[in-house]
């Protein structure tokens, strides 16, 4: 089995929680470091949460680095209402055993990769851009050495979740989600499009609940508040579940259907601000980004249930 080594920079959120849990329990992957920012929650609850999610799944050994607290430009901006005030939903906060490591997220991305072969290291981001971004400008060498750039976020057939044209980790801070895709970082890009097809019915809930471990109890109850909050505010028996994409394509990438394409970010228009503009129509030799058009959502389960066993 091939191993990969990888960054995941979140912002938990209870999608989030269940991305780390995939990646905390899997063989497939080299955990490297999980970077923070602020996005879902503000950026010191979202790292206590994945200093918290960290301990939950026994893996004190991967470092946690707080990165930017707020967007390039923008104000920041939070999601609470669809996370919970804490963001992780009805788990109840805790100070973790064991705290932060020594230095920035942004230098975090920047060392491992400067310090390991070329194309080796993926980074899966799970929340707003912004800390790829500051990578960038600090270290603009990492984007010829980075391998998949595995984002969350965007959305194109199935329209915005923040408002009508625009997904929430793009809205919250487009200028750098903009630099990130002008750059020539290899970026894939999960959105809206492809997370709606994964969806956390009671069935899969129920099978992650029934391992009887810290790791499938934390995802079912994540899980389970999505749920309720879909349920009252949209009106969906099973919510979608968006972070565990990009987690679950690098450990597995026959799962996804991927469309050669050129993304572009609107930064200008309010009215349109953070719409992803996903043009096809290009020369897949050439072509910069790849878009997620199809999932094969049973075996994105079947991973979740094999990494929280």
């Amino acid at each position: 089995m091939t191993t990969q080594s990888l960054i995941i920079d979140c912002d938990p959120g209870v999608d989030d929680a269940v991305a780390l849990m995939l990646a905390f329990g899997s063989a497939r992957l080299e955990l490297l470091a999980v970077t923070t920012v602020g996005g879902n929650v503000p950026l010191k609850k979202t790292t206590r949460n994945a200093l918290m999610l960290r301990q939950i799944a026994g893996r004190e050994d991967i470092q946690v680095r707080p990165g930017a607290d707020r967007p390039l430009r923008r104000k920041p901006a939070g999601a609470s209402e669809f996370h919970g005030e804490e963001g992780l939903g009805y788990l109840p906060p805790f100070t973790p055993d064991r705290g932060i490591a020594d230095g920035h997220g942004v230098d975090a991305i920047i060392d491992n990769v400067m310090s390991r072969p070329e194309g080796s290291v993926a980074l899966a981001i799970l929340g707003p851009m912004t800390n790829l971004a500051h990578a960038l400008r600090k270290e603009p060498m990492i984007q010829k050495r980075l391998g998949p750039v595995a984002v969350m976020g965007g959305a194109r057939s199935e329209g915005g979740n923040i408002t009508p044209s625009a997904e929430f980790n793009i809205w919250a801070d487009p200028e750098a989600a903009d630099e990130v895709l002008r750059s020539a970082c290899p970026v894939v890009m999960f959105g809206l499009d492809v997370t709606h097809q994964v969806r956390a019915t009671d069935a899969r809930i129920a099978r992650l609940a029934a391992l009887g471990t810290a790791r499938g109890d934390t995802a079912a109850a994540m899980m389970r508040f999505s749920q309720d909050v879909e349920k009252r505010i949209v009106g969906w028996d099973a919510p979608p579940l968006h972070d565990p994409c990009p987690v679950a394509w690098l450990m597995n990438p026959d799962l996804f259907t991927l469309k050669p394409c050129r993304i572009a970010v609107e930064v200008q228009s309010e009215l349109t601000r953070g719409h992803t503009a996903v043009e096809f129509r290009v020369d897949p030799e050439t072509a910069p980004h790849r878009w997620a058009t199809g999932v094969q959502a049973d075996g994105v389960f079947d991973l979740i249930a094999e990494s929280c066993a």
